[in-house]
C-alpha cells in the first residue's frame, strides 16, 4: 500500500511464528520544492552481509500468531495459541481465551466478543460472496455463505461487521440460538445452540443490506466528469480493517481463506474483481450478473471489487498473465496508462525471475480512480491506484513526477509477492511486507531505469534521511509496536513502518526462500530472522539474529555515534574511543531514556589524498576502545561509511575540522553517499544542540565545487528545514543569502533547460541526475530570491500568457508557475486557475493547484481555502493539499492554521478515519508553526478538539514544541554564525 503523504518502548518478548495452514521537506520556500511526502511509498529495505550486518528497523510485530493443522487433537491450551514465545496475547489468535473463563454452556461468563481480537475458535476456509449494486441510490445488498472450520469447541461464532445491517443468519445444520451486533468491537456474534465439535465443517449463511459510502473506506463511491456529464463508480478499499464494512468476515490478516465473488448490477457498468470472470449471464429484469473465478487462499483486506463505467487498453506478459489499465474513456483514449502498463509488464517478469516465484494469478488489473486514501492499494489481481499517481502525460510531465509514478508502480507491483502472497500475521508485523515493497521497489526502479541510480543514492536521501528525522523524537515508537484495539491499527503504517530500514547486502536467495516458505499463508519477524540466522551460520557464523535484532526492534529510535580519537596517555594513537548513545532532538528529554544498540560501525581513516584504512568495529557498549590504525594529526576519521547503517555518527570537533577541510580542498575523497551523510548528520546534530550551530554552514561551504545531485539533494531538504524555521525572522536575509552564494555559481553553471525537438516527456535517454540537480539549483535559487530566476521565471509565464502557448520545461514547471504566482499579480493567479480547469492532464493539474497557493496576496489564498472545502471546483482529493501548500507560504501560514482550527470538525468528519490522510493534514499544516503564540494555540487545540487524530497530535506537538527549542536556545548562535567573515569562524 502506498501512503498519500508514539512512545518509549520497553524489550518485549512475543514474536511469534508463522501460520502453517497453507494449502497451496520538507517546507515550501519562496516558490517550491518538491516536498517527499507520505504519498510516497514508504519503506524497510533488508540485507545482510557476510562482511556486515547493518542494523535498522521497521514496524514489527510483538506477538504473533501460528495455526496448526486441525483434527481433534488438543496440543495443550488450544489451536490458536500455539507459536508464540513469550508473554503477550496481541499476536495469538486469543485462542478460546474467553471460553476459559468458565464454563462454555454458561452465556453470561463467556463473552469473547468482548475481546478486541477475534476468539480463534473457528476459522473460514471459504466465501462465497454474492452482491447486488445499485448504483441509482448507492446501497447494495449481498448474501454470503462461509464454510468454517472448528478449531476449538465453542457455541459461539465472532466475526467482524461494520455498517452492515444484517438481515438473518442461518446456520445451515447448526441451529441458532440468537444473534447480535457488538459495534463496540465491529463485531457480530451468533450464538448457537449446541457446541461446534473440533476439526468439523460448517456452513454460516448471512444476508445483508449497506450503503456505498461516500467516504474513502470500504466499499465507496467517487466520479469524475465525461464531456460535461458526471459519472460515478464505486470501488472498495479494506485495509487495513475495512472489509467488514461490505461483508461479515473474519476481518484478521491470519485468517486466510479462498472467496468466490458474484456481482450484479445494471449492464451499463464494468465489474471488476482479483480474478477473470468466470461466467457472466443476463437477469430477467435486464440486469447483468458476473461470477468471477475462485481466489487463492488470501486475506479479506485484498478482496477486491469495482463497479464502473471505464474503458481499458490491455497487453500480456511471457508467461501468458493479461495486464490491463482501467480509467476514464478519455484518459484511457489519450494513452495516459500507457506508462504505467508498459512497466508494469516488464515488472512481473523481473520480479517472477528475481524472486524465482512465479507470479500466482492469471491477470493484474490496474485501476486509475479519482480519490482514494492512499496513493495505491495492492489488491491481488486488481490494484487501484488515484490518478495522480499511474496515468503519465508525458508532453507536460516532469522527469520528477514519472519518478515518483514509477516507484509507486513498483511498489504495488513488489505487493504482489510481499503482502499477496506472504502476509504479516498481525499489523504490528506490517513492516514484511511495507519494508520489503519499498526496498524492492528500489531494486525494481533501478532495473527500469539503471541510469536513475534509485538503490544506491536516492534511497539514503529519500528514505534513511527522511525516516530519521521522525524517529528521532520522543514520541516515536519501536518497530514492533502491540496492537490490540482496531482504532491502533492504523497507527502502525506511518513512516516507521515504511521507511525504517536495515540495508545492507543480503543474497537474494533468502528472500526466495523467504517466499518459497510461506507463499499463501502469513510470517511473523521470527520467521525473518530464523532465515538470516541460517543464512548465517551457512557462512560459518554462529549468531542468533533474533536476539540481536530485538534491541532494533523492541526499542525506538537509534544512536548516534560519537567517535573521538583517543588522547589518553595511556593508550598509542592508533585507537579510537567510541560512545553512543540514543539520538533525541529533545535535549531535555535525554536522560531519560537510557537504551543501547549493538551497532556494526564502519569506520575509514584518510587524509588529504586517499582512504588509508577501513575496518568494521561491532559496538556492544556504551563506551567503547578500539584499535583502528595509525593515525597523526592530519589524518580523519570517518564512519558508517556510504551511510549504511541506520545511525548518526559525530566527531571531536577537531575531527569535524579536518572533515570540513577535507571536503574544501578535494571533495571527491570522499564517496557521494558519504558527502550526503556527513550533511545531513551535521545539520541535524547541530539541530539537535550535539554540534554548534556553525559547523554544517561552514561544510557546506565547499558545495559550490560539488558536481553531483545527493549532497545537494541532502543540502537542499537540510536548508529547506531551516527555512521554515527562520523564513519569519528579522535577520532573514543573513541566511537567504548565504544560502544564495552557495548555490550561485553552480546555478549558473548549469542553467535552465530547453525544450529542444523531442526532449519535451522523453527523460528515458537523458541524464537523469543531471537532470535532477539542475532542477534543485534552479528550485534553491529561485526559492532564496536568486534575481535572474526570478526573471527567467516571470519571462516564461508572460510568454504563455501572451501566445497562449506553454513554452515553459516540463521539468521546471512547477517552480515557475510558483515563482510567477509569487511575484505577479493577480491577473496571473487568474490565469493559472483557468488553466487548471481547463486541462485534463493530472499531472499539470496537480503543479497548477499548487501554484495558485504561492501567492502573496492573502485574499486570493483565503478564497482558494474555502473554494477547497465547500464546492466541486477543487477536487476532494486535493482538499488537504491546498490547506498544506499555503501553510508552506509565509504569507498563508496564519491563513491556513486558522482555517485548520475552524475547519476542523468538518475536516475530521470527511478524513478521519482515513487516518493517513488526517495525519497527513495535522502534520502538514503545524510542521511550520514555531513561535511561543503558535505552541500555545497548538496545545489549546489539542485540548479541545485531539480526540480522532491518533499520533498525529502529539507527535505535531513534539516538532512545534522543538521549533520553538530551537529559537529559543541556537537562532542566536546560528545568526552570529552568519555575521562573522567565513575565513575567521569554525564551531
Amino acid at each position: 500500500m502506498g501512503l498519500n503523504d508514539s512512545s518509549p518502548g520497553a524489550m518485549r518478548n512475543g514474536r511469534g511464528l508463522s501460520d502453517q495452514w497453507a494449502e497451496s521537506v520538507v517546507v515550501r520556500p519562496r516558490t517550491t520544492e518538491r516536498h517527499i511526502t507520505v504519498h510516497k511509498r514508504l519503506v524497510l529495505g533488508f540485507a545482510l552481509s557476510i562482511i556486515t550486518l547493518i542494523i535498522v528497523t521497521a514496524v514489527a510485530v510483538a506477538l504473533s500468531v501460528r495455526f496448526d493443522d486441525c483434527g481433534g487433537r488438543d496440543r495443550g491450551g488450544g489451536r490458536g495459541e500455539t507459536g508464540s514465545r513469550g508473554s503477550g496475547g496481541s499476536g495469538r489468535l486469543n485462542g478460546s481465551r474467553g471460553e476459559r473463563m468458565g464454563d462454555r454452556g454458561d452465556e453470561e461468563v463467556v463473552q469473547p466478543w468482548k475481546n478486541s481480537r477475534l476468539p480463534g475458535s473457528v476459522r473460514p476456509r471459504h466465501y462465497d460472496l454474492r452482491l447486488a449494486v445499485y448504483m441509482d441510490n448507492f446501497t447494495f445488498s449481498g448474501e454470503v455463505s462461509i464454510e468454517l472450520e472448528c478449531v476449538n469447541a465453542t457455541r459461539f461464532i465472532v466475526l467482524h461487521a461494520d455498517r452492515l445491517e444484517v438481515r438473518w443468519p442461518g446456520g445451515g445444520v447448526m441451529r441458532i440460538h440468537r444473534h447480535f451486533p457488538f459495534p463496540a468491537n465491529q463485531m457480530y456474534v451468533v450464538v448457537l445452540h449446541r457446541e461446534l465439535k473440533p476439526g468439523r465443517l460448517y456452513r454460516l449463511n448471512v444476508s445483508f443490506d449497506a450503503a456505498i459510502e461516500d467516504e474513502l473506506l470500504g466499499f465507496f463511491r467517487s466520479s469524475y466528469t465525461l464531456q460535461r456529464e458526471k459519472r460515478y463508480l464505486a470501488v472498495t478499499q479494506f485495509s487495513p480493517i475495512h472489509a467488514r464494512k461490505a461483508f461479515p468476515c473474519f476481518d484478521e490478516p491470519v485468517y486466510k481463506a479462498t472467496f468466490s465473488l458474484s456481482l450484479r448490477h445494471d449492464p451499463q457498468y464494468t465489474s471488476l474483481s482479483n480474478m477473470p470472470v468466470d461466467s457472466s449471464w443476463p437477469d430477467e429484469d435486464g440486469w447483468v450478473t458476473n461470477r468471477f473465478a475462485r481466489t487463492p487462499r488470501m486475506s479479506t483486506y485484498y478482496l477486491a471489487w469495482a463497479v464502473c463505467n471505464f474503458t481499458y487498453r490491455e497487453t500480456q506478459t511471457s508467461g501468458g498473465v493479461t495486464i490491463r489499465l482501467y480509467a476514464r474513456p478519455d484518459a484511457v483514449s489519450s494513452g495516459a496508462g500507457d506508462y504505467a502498463l508498459h512497466i508494469t509488464k516488464r515488472l512481473l517478469g523481473f520480479y517472477e525471475d528475481y524472486f524465482k516465484v512465479q507470479y500466482s494469478l492469471p491477470k493484474l488489473d490496474l485501476l486509475a480512480v479519482p480519490k482514494h486514501p492512499y496513493a495505491a492499494m495492492e489488491n491481488w489481481g486488481l490494484s487501484v491506484f488515484v490518478e495522480q499517481k499511474i496515468l503519465l502525460d508525458a508532453d507536460v510531465s516532469s522527469s520528477s513526477y514519472q519518478m515518483e509514478l514509477t516507484m509507486v508502480v513498483v511498489h504495488e507491483i513488489c505487493h504482489q509477492w510481499f503482502g499477496d502472497l506472504v502476509t504479516p500475521v498481525w499489523w504490528e508485523d506490517v513492516w514484511l511486507k511495507e519494508g520489503f515493497a519499498h526496498f524492492f521497489e528500489y531494486v525494481g526502479t533501478d532495473f527500469l531505469f539503471p541510469k536513475w541510480n534509485m538503490e544506491k543514492q536516492r534511497f539514503l536521501t529519500d528514505v534513511l534521511h527522511e525516516v530519521m528525522l521522525l524517529d528521532g523524537l520522543s514520541s516515536s515508537h519501536p518497530i514492533s509496536q502491540e496492537v490490540e484495539q482496531a482504532t491502533d491499527i492504523d497507527r502502525v503504517f506511518d513512516w516507521i513502518a515504511y521507511k525504517k530500514t536495515l540495508p545492507s547486502y543480503v543474497s537474494v536467495s533468502l528472500f526466495q526462500d523467504y517466499l518459497l516458505s510461506h507463499m499463501y499463508s502469513n510470517a511473523a519477524r521470527d520467521d525473518l530472522w530464523s532465515k538470516l540466522t541460517q543464512a548465517m551460520r551457512s557462512e560459518g557464523r554462529d549468531i542468533d539474529i533474533g536476539e540481536m535484532m530485538d534491541r532494533w526492534t523492541l526499542q525506538m529510535g537509534y544512536p548516534v555515534i560519537t567517535i573521538s580519537k583517543n588522547q589518553s596517555e595511556q593508550l598509542p594513537t592508533h585507537y579510537i574511543t567510541v560512545t553512543q548513545e540514543h539520538f533525541l532532538y529533545g535535549e531535555e528529554v535525554r536522560n531519560n531514556l537510557s537504551l543501547q544498540w549493538q551497532v556494526p560501525l564502519t569506520v575509514a581513516v584518510g587524509n588529504v589524498s586517499a582512504v588509508c584504512l577501513e575496518s568494521l568495529i561491532w559496538i556492544n557498549n556504551r563506551t567503547e576502545s578500539h584499535r583502528i590504525g595509525q593515525m597523526d594529526d592530519s589524518t580523519w576519521l570517518l564512519g558508517n561509511i556510504n551511510q549504511t547503517g541506520y545511525f548518526r555518527v559525530n566527531y571531536d570537533l577537531q575531527n569535524w575540522k579536518l572533515l570540513i577541510q577535507q571536503l574544501h580542498n578535494s571533495p571527491q575523497i570522499i564517496s557521494v553517499g558519504n558527502r550526503a551523510g556527513l550533511i545531513d548528520d551535521a545539520f541535524n546534530l547541530a539541530r539537535a544542540g550535539y554540534l554548534p550551530q556553525g559547523v554544517p554552514l561552514q561544510l557546506i561551504g565547499y558545495l559550490p565545487e560539488e558536481t553531483s545531485f545527493l549532497p545537494w539533494h541532502a543540502a537542499s531538504r537540510a536548508l529547506y528545514q531551516l527555512d521554515k524555521l527562520l523564513d519569519r525572522t528579522d535577520d532573514y536575509r543573513l541566511f537567504s543569502d548565504y544560502v544564495l552564494k552557495q548555490v550561485a555559481s553552480r546555478y549558473h553553471q548549469m542553467g535552465w533547460p530547453t525544450n529542444g525537438p523531442g526532449t519535451e516527456g522523453n527523460i528515458l535517454q537523458a541524464s537523469y541526475q543531471t537532470e535532477e540537480l539542475q532542477r534543485e539549483l534552479i528550485m534553491l535559487a529561485c526559492s532564496f530570491g536568486n534575481k535572474q530566476c526570478h526573471r527567467q521565471a516571470v519571462a516564461y509565464i508572460s510568454d504563455w500568457i501572451s501566445s497562449n502557448k506553454n513554452r515553459i520545461p516540463p521539468n521546471i514547471r512547477d517552480i515557475v508557475y510558483c515563482t510567477g504566482v509569487s511575484l505577479m499579480d493577480e491577473d496571473v493567479w487568474e490565469f493559472i486557475w483557468m488553466k487548471f480547469h481547463s486541462t485534463s492532464a493530472v499531472s499539470e493539474k496537480k503543479i497548477l493547484l499548487e501554484a495558485l497557493t504561492c501567492s502573496d496576496n492573502t485574499f486570493l489564498l483565503n478564497r482558494l481555502l474555502n473554494l477547497s472545502l465547500t464546492s466541486d471546483l477543487v477536487p476532494e482529493q486535493d482538499v488537504i493539499d491546498v490547506i498544506i501548500h499555503v501553510g508552506r507560504n509565509p504569507q498563508g501560514r496564519n491563513l491556513a492554521w486558522k482555517y485548520f482550527r475552524d475547519k476542523w470538525d468538518i475536516l475530521n468528519a470527511r478524513y478521519g478515519e482515513a487516518l493517513f490522510m488526517n495525519s497527513k493534514l495535522i502534520g502538514g499544516v503545524t510542521e511550520f508553526l514555531n513561535t511561543e503564540r503558535e505552541l500555545n494555540e497548538l496545545k489549546e487545540f489539542i485540548q479541545s478538539s485531539g480526540v480522532g487524530a491518533g499520533p498525529a497530535l502529539p507527535r505535531a506537538l513534539e516538532i512545534v514544541e522543538g521549533n520553538v527549542r530551537w529559537h529559543r536556545l541556537h537562532r542566536r548562535h546560528f545568526y552570529q554564525w552568519l555575521r562573522k567573515p567565513p575565513s575567521s569562524t569554525y564551531g
